[in-house]
């Protein structure tokens, strides 16, 4: 099929990585690059085009809006602030390009909803930048869970998503400004959490929420204060309950435990596999291995992505294969708004110091 032309929509640090999984997917490539500096842009495609570099190199643009009306774009991949990421995910949906777009999504429920609304109408494909929810292992995590026997009647999930950057990223890092990232380390890393959460239970939406912000950013000079550390917790019908812990003050892990009536699931790693090349996962003290396509070449770190069978090149080969389906998938667009609604539940509820209830339907 004709490659879908990917139009990277400012010059931040994931756009790189990015950049070496649409290079692998075989079905994708980088088009054009656009920063509010031309200047960036050119910096940017020749660090991409140094290491991954495209038959026809992409080309630099010196705004936004350029991208969006750039007739050799057919979709737009937005890392841009969360605060500024709705403007242009609404330009791109009314000038036809698809939407990859990373998380959180919007700066609401309610205005992510209003987005997916414009999408749809324009008949343009929406999908949030989760990278685990393209990896296989999840249909093995699956079959397990529903067999009904390894792990049983689901009681208990738990879970954390943490890392501690140093002082500098507290100074300077968007995510630690609540006018870029109002919603900072929940959107950042609560996310996960949630989604995981939110798949395991088939997206059933929990009845009610609790939050708390254990830290935030310092409110400086031109910086909003924003989420720097939060604990939550959701409560499903049938007595199933989840809590999650992410941080932006204590050290890396990224681990989702399950816990059912005869037995457990553990995942040590279930944002970004340990190894990309073959994941794996504990069922009651066995591990269970996903074979992959291909194995980790000798002297590779095996945890690097954007290889061809990673999670990530998977995501994009997946985004621009629907695409070239002509059929929209409804259900990416859900898994955003619900999880969107759940974590501004959560946020919600830690502002008020109550519980806050959700509606059952969206």
């Amino acid at each position: 099929m004709k490659p879908l032309r990917i139009g990277i929509l400012s010059t931040a640090g994931i756009g790189q990585k990015n950049w070496q999984a649409i290079y692998h997917s075989g079905n994708c490539v980088v088009a054009a690059v656009a920063s509010r500096a031309l200047e960036k842009s050119q910096t940017f495609i020749a660090g991409g085009q140094r290491e991954f570099p495209f038959t026809e190199p992409p080309r630099a643009l010196g705004s936004y809006a350029e991208l969006i009306a750039a007739p050799d774009v057919d979709a737009v991949y937005v890392p841009l602030p969360t605060g500024l990421r709705p403007e242009w995910v609404r330009r791109a949906a009314a000038a036809g390009k698809h939407v990859l777009c990373e998380k959180p999504c919007a700066t609401s429920a309610a205005e992510l909803a209003e987005l997916l609304a414009g999408c749809r109408n324009h008949a343009v494909q929406f999908l949030d930048g989760v990278m685990f929810m393209h990896n296989p292992r999840l249909a093995q995590i699956r079959a397990v869970l529903d067999d009904g026997r390894s792990v049983g009647r689901l009681r208990r999930l738990a879970s954390a998503f943490t890392f501690h950057p140093g002082e500098e990223f507290f100074r300077a890092n968007i995510r630690t400004d609540g006018a870029l990232e109002p919603a900072g380390c929940l959107g950042d890393l609560g996310w996960y959490s949630l989604r995981f959460a939110l798949w395991v239970m088939h997206w059933q939406l929990p009845q009610s929420v609790t939050g708390k912000i254990l830290a935030e950013s310092p409110a400086t000079a031109g910086r909003a204060p924003t989420p720097t550390e939060f604990s939550g917790e959701l409560f499903f019908a049938g007595g199933v309950s989840a809590s999650f812990y992410c941080s932006f003050l204590t050290g890396r892990q990224q681990w989702f435990h399950v816990s059912g009536q005869d037995g457990w699931l553990r995942l040590p790693d279930f944002v970004r596999p340990l190894n990309s090349y073959e994941p794996a996962f504990e069922v009651n003290e066995q591990i269970i291995t996903v074979p992959g396509a291909e194995k980790c070449p000798a002297g590779v770190d095996p945890m690097l992505a954007g290889h061809a069978t990673a999670q990530d090149t998977r995501m994009w080969r997946n985004f621009a294969s629907q695409i070239a389906s002509g059929q929209l998938n409804d259900d990416w667009p859900m898994w955003a708004l619900k999880t969107q609604q759940v974590m501004d539940a959560c946020h919600e509820a830690a502002k008020r110091g109550a519980p806050v209830k959700l509606e059952s339907k969206l």
